[in-house]
Parts: structure tokens; C-alpha cells; sequence
């Protein structure tokens, strides 16, 4: 009775344990795990974010003259990358650093205003900065997702804002990707992304690749 008791409380412990695992734990878990097996050469161009990196399983056949780390993870947040910073970005020592976040700190939270989620792409720039003064530090602009169109007047603002951040650094480039995935009317073009109106297909990462592709770091 004794030893059942015990294996309850264990049980218990488990499912507590598991259940205070902060959000993507599993995600940062599996980044170890492919380490582990094989560590990523320092050096690279490092692509970390949300989502839409996560997807581009094929980065590398876009960009084939580059050595890339792909570090997205979906769903991920600005505030997020601040949590794992030592995990998905520190640690692979890349000779550049690409990002593409912030979709999500909006869309977890209506009434996040473009200061605030700029604020903190600002302490993220910072603490890369601090740990590497002189990284180049590219930021993706905030695409214009069709099923997240009613919130392109703060995507818009967030963008300017953290475009003329960036201004004051050297080594630091905003590419703008938003404004090429527009329709003549302004409206996000549906025939680059894919059914969920969120996610690309191939005609929009063959926007994103000739767009990102100048400002990459050559090896």
C-alpha cells in the first residue's frame, strides 16, 4: 500500500512538473536534442522567430551561398525569444542574426499597442548588442497575414518605429517585406499564402527570399 502510495505521489509530481514547463519547453527541448546529435558550426547566419520560419523547412535551398541555423519556433513571441535567448541564440556564436517576430504579441493581445511590443524588440536588440557589439542584426518586417488584417494599422506602426530604431546602429538593417505582398488596392495578397490566410506557400518565400537575400552576410 505503502509503494503504491508512493508511486501516486510521483505521478502527481510528474504531472505538476510538466505542467509548469513554461511555453514552447518542448520546442527549445528539441533545438537540444538536434544539437546534441549534431551542433551547428559557429559562424552561420542565424534565422530565429515565430512561425513563419519555422515553415521554411527548405531556407537553405533558397539561399544556397549561405550557411543557415533555422531557430524559429511557431507561435513564438518577441517575449519569448527574450526567455531562450541563451538557448536559440546565443549558444550557435553566428556571424549574423536574422528576425522575424512580433505577429504574435500582437495577435495573443488585442489591445498591445506598437509601443509596447516595440519596447521590447528594443531590449532584445540591446541584449544581442551587449552580448556581441558588433553582430549584424537584421528585423523582417511584420507581414501583412490576410487573417490578421485587422491588425495591419499597428503592424504598420511597428514597423516604422523599429525602422528608424534600427537607423541609429550600424550593422543593423530593417527589410521590409510588407509593402511587396500588398495588391495595387492595399490589401495583403491571398494568392501568396496558403489556406489558413497566416502562413505562406511558395510565391510568398520567393518574395521574402529576393527581398531578404541582399542584406545576408556572405560566407
Amino acid at each position: 500500500m505503502k509503494k503504491v502510495k508512493i508511486i501516486i505521489l510521483l505521478l502527481i509530481i510528474a504531472v505538476a512538473s510538466h505542467a509548469q514547463q513554461p511555453p514552447f519547453w518542448n520546442d527549445i527541448q528539441a533545438f537540444k536534442k538536434q544539437d546534441s546529435i549534431k551542433m551547428p558550426l559557429a559562424n552561420q547566419v542565424l534565422f530565429i522567430g515565430s512561425s513563419s520560419f519555422t515553415i521554411w523547412t527548405d531556407i537553405q535551398s533558397y539561399f544556397p551561398a549561405i550557411h543557415i541555423i533555422n531557430r524559429g519556433f511557431g507561435g513564438s513571441s518577441i517575449s519569448d525569444l527574450l526567455m531562450y535567448k541563451e538557448d536559440v541564440i546565443f549558444k550557435y556564436r553566428p556571424k549574423q542574426i536574422v528576425i522575424y517576430c512580433g505577429e504574435n504579441d500582437f495577435a495573443a493581445n488585442d489591445t498591445a499597442s506598437a509601443e509596447t511590443v516595440v519596447s521590447k524588440f528594443k531590449l532584445l536588440f540591446t541584449l544581442i548588442r551587449n552580448w556581441n557589439k558588433k553582430i549584424p542584426v537584421a528585423f523582417v518586417s511584420l507581414k501583412p497575414s490576410p487573417a490578421r488584417q485587422h491588425l495591419m494599422s499597428k503592424f504598420v506602426a511597428a514597423n516604422k518605429q523599429i525602422e528608424t530604431f534600427l537607423k541609429q546602429y550600424r550593422q543593423a538593417v530593417f527589410i521590409d517585406v510588407y509593402y511587396k505582398m500588398l495588391d495595387k488596392d492595399g490589401s495583403p495578397r491571398k494568392d501568396i499564402f496558403g489556406p489558413d490566410n497566416l502562413h505562406m506557400n511558395a510565391k510568398g518565400y520567393a518574395i521574402w527570399q529576393k527581398t531578404i537575400a541582399p542584406y545576408l552576410v556572405k560566407n
